[in-house]
């Protein structure tokens, strides 16, 4: 199965009964992002409150944001990826901080990773909802 969108994401967990095999499936989900530049990698990319280096930067053409993320961490990277999965390419209005955590939630992932992934996580949504918000 080719994994485009959240649903995919979501149909392909629901599919997968072992952990591990959803952990491959994050880090194959990290490693398809696009490249991010590494001049974007700077202090102000940087996403605060994640125990591993996450970048984020937004670009804004007046409809819709765009975001170009990477991280130093497998499994994070895959995160991200779910994450922006939920949020790019939305006008800043559409980008909704509490439906993105919900459908998060529906994933299991609180269950099954460790308390700093997942305060890493939350970092991440919220600094998507700080950037949507500064676009609007």
């Amino acid at each position: 199965m080719t994994i485009a969108t959240f649903e995919d994401v979501e149909a392909e967990f629901e599919a997968l009964d072992d952990w591990d095999d959803k952990y491959r499936l994050l880090i194959d989900l990290g490693r398809a992002l696009p490249p991010m530049s590494d001049a974007l990698k700077t202090d102000a990319t940087k996403v605060r409150g994640c125990a591993s280096q996450v970048w984020l930067h937004p670009s804004f053409d007046g409809e819709t944001l765009h975001f170009s993320a990477d991280s130093d961490a497998a499994i994070v990277k895959g995160l991200v990826a779910l994450v922006l999965m939920l949020a790019d390419d939305r006008s800043p209005r559409a980008i909704d901080t509490d439906s993105i955590r919900a459908k998060l939630d529906g994933l299991g992932l609180a269950r099954h990773l460790s308390s700093n992934r997942t305060q890493g996580l939350a970092s991440m949504v919220a600094r998507i909802g700080e950037l949507a918000r500064q676009a609007a």
